[in-house]
């Protein structure tokens, strides 16, 4: 199976768009730091012009409005929009409101689409998912949030933290319990929850090294929520009860290819603004130029990004051809590999502007807070990398009789007799 990563003439005039509508629109307004309603009217117009040129939502099928032209495609274009912070908010594909509207899309009734994907998809809702816990970060099986079914309905209680724009969010699609005695993978159900209904409360936005002062009503936050004796109509169940875990894998797989390649497109960002500063900047005798560590970032942070470009648009074309199941290891790599190359570019970049590029202002130092926080967001690096391994090695088994394979006396006698030569030395 050969790879194929080309793309019609028609992909390719949408993403020159795309370029220069990102690098003209989008990153001058990233620099306003707007508060959210500010931003809704500043954002307005130019995701006007992101729909008239049909890219909007564009990771949905056809049948909702988005390209279906795969994930390959998807992921040259998130390359793009990732160079901004708001990119991703101008094209529709922001988290958790993408991967969202992608359950939505799968999974809800007739009443839910209309009650929830619609607006969601129009841009006149927000959402937010509530999955992760204090005790339950990386292992979604130790979820202690739980539905207990009441008369025709459920009531929910839990806690959740780190819920994405939960504060903003209209509905929250929350992760909990149905079925503790069941096998730890089917114990859970996803649930849709009106933000407004007695017994929500969102406690907090979280303060962490990627946003240290949240401020009230910002484009992005991360929240703390409780759950106390919360009814809920047997209707507010998404999909099939037990499902939950399921749910959140195929929200999360493709969703890691789109992640990673913003990820690609900020760290080309940060190279270019490197490559940049060493052609003027001029210290002990020469410019950044011509300075052999300097020349070293730049190499290595080039290489590093043509390596998860490559590796990212590979399990972008494995998804498209096997699937996201057959695709799980090639997604894993990414994650933790297109982390790093993130963290790493922008680092070197920090060091090259100096104390410019410490402070804030330059883009720098943010995106350097974001990219500590893609180490963990979507599993733990160590969890991906865990996978990755599990994956690998089942296409290997030990020797049968605990001899290596590649035991090179073996190999040499297997030889021997496979070519009928005598040994090297030896008498004939």
């Amino acid at each position: 199976m050969s790879w194929d990563f080309s793309t019609d003439a028609e992909t390719e005039a949408e993403l020159v768009w795309t370029r220069e509508f990102i690098d003209t629109q989008a990153i001058p307004l990233e620099a306003l730091a707007l508060p959210v309603n500010e931003f809704d009217r500043a954002a307005a117009p130019l995701i006007d012009q992101v729909k008239a040129r049909g890219l909007w939502a564009a990771h949905l099928g056809p049948e909702h409005g988005g390209t279906g032209r795969g994930q390959l495609r998807l992921a040259l274009m998130n390359e793009i929009v990732g160079r901004s912070r708001v990119g991703p908010i101008l094209f529709g594909t922001a988290p958790p409101d993408s991967g969202n509207l992608e359950l939505l899309a799968a999974h809800a009734s007739a009443e839910q689409r209309e009650r929830y994907f619609t607006p969601l998809l129009d841009g006149t809702a927000r959402s937010s998912v509530a999955m992760t816990e204090p005790g339950a970060g990386a292992d979604p099986t130790l979820l202690s949030s739980h539905l207990e079914r009441s008369g025709d309905g459920w009531v929910l209680n839990g806690h959740k933290w780190f819920a994405t724009n939960a504060s903003l969010a209209d509905f929250l699609l929350v992760v909990a319990v149905t079925d503790p005695q069941a096998p730890p993978q089917e114990r859970a159900t996803v649930v849709i929850v009106d933000r407004d209904t007695p017994g929500v409360e969102v406690r907090r936005d979280i303060a962490s090294m990627e946003d240290p002062d949240p401020l009230p009503g910002q484009i992005e936050n991360h929240c703390e929520v409780t759950f106390t004796d919360v009814k809920l109509p047997a209707k507010a169940v998404l999909g099939r009860r037990g499902q939950g875990f399921a749910m959140m894998q195929e929200r999360l797989g493709p969703a890691r290819v789109h992640h990673c390649m913003r990820w690609i497109g900020q760290a080309q960002r940060a190279l270019d603004m490197l490559c940049e500063r060493a052609t003027y900047r001029y210290s002990h005798g020469s410019t950044l130029a011509d300075k052999q560590t300097v020349q070293n970032w730049i190499a290595d942070s080039a290489a590093e990004i043509a390596a998860a470009r490559l590796l990212t648009l590979h399990a972008a074309w494995r998804i498209d051809t096997v699937g996201s199941k057959e695709a799980r290891k090639d997604i894993a790599l990414i994650k933790f590999y297109g982390a790093k190359v993130l963290h790493d570019v922008i680092d070197r970049a920090i060091q090259a502007h100096g104390s410019l590029g410490f402070s804030a202002d330059l883009p720098l130092e943010a995106m350097y807070r974001r990219a500590r926080a893609a180490r963990i967001y979507d599993g733990p690096d160590e969890v991906h990398r865990q996978s990755a391994a599990r994956l690998l090695l089942r296409d290997y088994k030990p020797p049968a009789d605990g001899v290596p394979l590649e035991y090179v006396p073996r190999r040499r006698e297997a030889a021997l007799r496979q070519f009928a030569v005598d040994e090297p030395g030896g008498t004939s």
